[in-house]
């Protein structure tokens, strides 16, 4: 049996890639930070979705702030394949918490990559990058030798792990690669993320729950895909025979207003009658325009995004519409009624995180 390590297991790509590594029959192990509270939301489904049986996954504590600890859950764990997820991943956060954020993105790598190094025998890596890193583009769309202009914290961060990545892969012989993943989405997204906190405020308009949408900037373009394809390029990449380095994106862009249109209309709502910008949300250094060219990785690893914008924003209402039909009833009827609702469809609640 394959084993695999997923830093950020915990997260929305971390629980779509260990639901795709358990149905290849992988032995997944996840790192995962101590917390005075649950923090699995998004996996708690792979122990009780019969699809997976009794999957081969086991949570281990660590963080990578702590060099040694990494080595000691590496020498343990003894994987195949190792798959850093783990960030602070906020773009806007980062403006806030820049110490913390190039800890977590770009020495945590390092972290990683060093006590890689050491082991007797080297598992394959994967680095998680993002588009961000292009930041002021300099062509579009850009493509794995378009340069860097990183305009935030976690750019830089993810910029500076990028290198390191292909330092280790070039100075000692790792397989090593980086998945420069443009934006990426789906139910489980954070609901502080720009599409989530669309759909999640939408459907709570839609069923007089919420009144008002606050964001920032309209009219930043990104190129949005689905991260239940995206973790299957993540995969690929490692079952390469030389590493390499690969954009992956669906190759089209769309403005946040038109993720609105996209949205408010699938629910025969006008989004200009409840959305309000907020100063606050803009970033001290915008970056207008992301959009890829995933050719490379059409070409050398097969893959090809399968979910269209309009269906990942139809997916995501679907989702998040059950969450406010059950705090609707919630409202209504109390905590007795909910509970009983949640009884027969505990299996879309688990889905929806």
């Amino acid at each position: 049996m394959r084993r695999a390590l997923i830093t950020g297991i915990t997260g929305q790509d971390g629980s779509y890639l260990a639901e795709f590594l358990l149905a290849k029959g992988y032995e997944v192990y996840g790192l995962i930070r101590r917390s005075s509270s649950f923090t699995t939301g998004r996996i708690d489904h792979l122990y009780q979705d019969p699809h997976f049986g009794k999957p081969a996954l086991r949570l281990i504590y660590g963080d990578l702030s702590d060099g040694t600890n990494i080595s000691s859950v590496l020498d343990e764990t003894n994987p195949d394949e190792v798959y850093n997820l783990a960030a602070q991943s906020h773009v806007r956060v980062s403006f806030d918490q820049p110490i913390y954020t190039v800890d977590t993105g770009a020495l945590g790598t390092l972290r990683i990559l060093e006590a890689i190094r050491k082991m007797p025998r080297s598992p394959r890596f994967y680095q998680a990058s993002s588009s961000e890193m292009f930041g002021r583009v300099v062509e579009t769309p850009q493509n794995e030798k378009t340069p860097f202009y990183p305009r935030s914290p976690y750019a830089c961060a993810k910029a500076y792990a990028f290198w390191q990545t292909v330092n280790y892969r070039e100075a000692y012989g790792l397989f090593a690669c980086n998945g420069i993943l443009f934006n990426h989405e789906s139910p489980r997204r954070g609901e502080t993320f720009v599409t989530r906190k669309i759909t999640r405020a939408a459907t709570r308009i839609k069923l007089g729950l919420q009144d008002k949408l606050f964001l920032g900037n309209l009219d930043a373009k990104r190129d949005w895909g689905f991260a239940g394809d995206y973790v299957e390029a993540m995969w690929l990449m490692l079952q390469q025979d030389r590493s390499s380095d690969y954009v992956i994106a669906t190759g089209e862009k769309y403005s946040v207003r038109e993720f609105l249109d996209e949205v408010f209309g699938y629910l025969d709502l006008d989004w200009a009658e409840y959305v309000e910008i907020d100063p606050r949300y803009f970033r001290p250094t915008e970056v207008d325009v992301l959009c890829g060219d995933s050719a490379k990785a059409h070409r050398e690893l097969g893959w090809n995004p399968s979910v269209t914008f309009a269906e990942l924003a139809r997916m995501m209402v679907d989702e998040d519409m059950k969450l406010a039909r059950r705090e609707a009833i919630l409202k209504e009827h109390g905590e007795d009624v909910l509970a009983g609702e949640l009884l027969t469809t505990s299996g879309a609640t688990s889905e929806s995180w």
